[in-house]
């Protein structure tokens, strides 16, 4: 259906929205169909750039008039799909952030990223549970459950949202929480975008005014010892630290430390919080086992969390693929260096390693449907997607995560999970029984597919 060929119906719709409806042709449409993954391209019929929650109601309205899909999206970070034909909401005018410093809590609407939400708890002494960029959309990255810097020690984000607003493919706007719809709350928290459009999300914020932390590079020949230090390390850290270790191929950019500029490192990401434990003392295993390049840890304000993973800020094409893993072994690590390691030639970005545990492992009351609570490591690769490797970074990124299927668990955090490929791929990124419910509560709220874009459930409705 060309929607866009319905004078009445736009008409109608632009008379509903404050903000601006974006048809191809528009000025605002390269800006608005574009989000970081310049990979995607999204050919939708329209764009609904909201301003208000009402322009959301209204856009949702309009496509179930039409039997026509609705996809949302913030800063475009979680795309891994193009969205084609339907209605695109883009939430990045709705950026509002209040800080309850009484309640230590954070209301964040549908379109703010984390470092607004960073830098508005910041002087109340409080931080969110942000992830390794802060230019990520807190909504969209909360919803498919979070994996924070600061996991181990305080656990997944979604963990830590006490209501959420959400307007679902019957065009209600509903407040829920705990106690008000718990069904439909427990299944946005780890649920991604599959059963309506969150406007404003209600989050705790965390008493963390500094960490000591930041990142290590280690040259290449030491990769192989660098990881298997890091394996054995992990085994005895408390809860206080969250670390990650990854193989980066870092690109010859001039604006790059020279110690780094076109190498193949490792890279040591580590987060300690609190006082009860040294965080030096804990960290100098990985300080001796080999000499560094850039040793960057030391204490620093929550608002320069980003220097601990030190992720792009800027667009770049790519692919990626995640698991989860029961355990990690010196075979599996030798198997992972192998693939992704100095000596191999492939388009890889990175290679990463995330100790999970802690802190993870506890839900609260109520849950949510989060996926990885009894993992013990996410392994995630990521491809350069260019026109000249639009088949080798696939194809790089399978052979990484095929390196250590022996120790998979057969789940990815939804997240970090990648291209959604069949149903039974997409399962993955649940628990069974999570998934099973996760369905049944598409059916009562979405019974049209309305939501079928991205990660959804139920592709037969697609």
């Amino acid at each position: 259906m060309n929607i866009v060929a319905d004078p009445t119906g736009l008409a109608g719709l632009r008379g509903h929205v404050t903000g601006t409806v974006v048809e191809p042709g528009h000025p605002r449409w390269p800006v608005e169909v574009a989000g970081f993954n310049s990979a995607i391209v999204h050919r939708p019929a329209l764009v609904v750039v909201a301003a208000t929650v009402a322009d959301i109601v209204a856009a949702v309205d309009y496509a179930a008039a039409l039997g026509i899909p609705v996809a949302v999206e913030a800063t475009g970070h979680g795309a891994h799909l193009p969205v084609d034909d339907g209605v695109l909401i883009k939430t990045h005018r709705l950026d509002g952030v209040t800080i309850d410093r009484g309640a230590r809590t954070a209301t964040v609407q549908a379109g703010a990223r984390w470092r607004q939400v960073i830098d508005a708890a910041a002087p109340h002494g409080l931080a969110p549970l942000s992830g390794s960029a802060s230019g990520v959309g807190a909504v969209g990255y909360t919803l498919g459950g979070g994996l924070p810097v600061m996991a181990r020690t305080f656990g997944f984000a979604a963990d830590h949202v006490r209501s959420l607003d959400v307007v679902t493919a019957d065009g209600q706007l509903r407040t829920v929480d705990a106690h008000h719809e718990p069904d439909l709350f427990w299944g946005l928290r780890g649920g991604g975008g599959n059963l309506g459009v969150v406007a404003a999300m209600t989050i705790d914020l965390m008493s963390v005014s500094t960490v000591y932390g930041g990142g290590i590079f280690y040259a290449g020949p030491h990769i192989s010892t660098i990881l298997r230090a890091w394996h054995t390390w992990c085994q005895d850290l408390p809860e206080s630290v969250t670390t990650s270790i990854a193989i980066l191929r870092v690109p010859p950019a001039p604006e790059l430390p020279a110690a780094l500029r076109g190498r193949t490192v490792a890279h040591l990401r580590y987060c300690h919080v609190g006082t009860a434990t040294d965080p030096v003392a804990l960290l100098a295993p990985m300080r001796a086992a080999a000499p560094a390049l850039i040793d960057g840890v030391s204490e620093i304000p929550y608002a320069a969390i980003d220097s601990v993973h030190q992720d792009p800020d800027q667009p770049l094409p790519f692919c990626h693929r995640g698991l989860l893993l029961n355990e990690l072994t010196v075979e599996n690590i030798d198997a992972l260096v192998a693939a992704a390691g100095p000596d191999v030639v492939a388009p890889l970005l990175m290679c990463e390693l995330r100790q999970l545990g802690g802190a993870l492992r506890r839900a609260p009351a109520g849950g949510g449907a989060i996926c990885g609570r009894e993992a013990t490591y996410s392994l995630v690769a990521v491809g350069l997607l260019t026109p000249e490797t639009a088949t080798r970074a696939p194809q790089a990124v399978d052979a990484v995560l095929a390196a250590v299927e022996p120790a998979a668990t057969g789940r990815s955090m939804l997240n970090l999970h990648g291209i959604p490929g069949d149903e039974l791929d997409r399962a993955r990124g649940w628990n069974p029984s999570d998934y099973q419910r996760l369905r049944d509560l598409v059916e009562r709220y979405d019974p049209q597919g309305l939501f079928r874009f991205g990660h959804a459930i139920g592709r037969r409705r697609a």
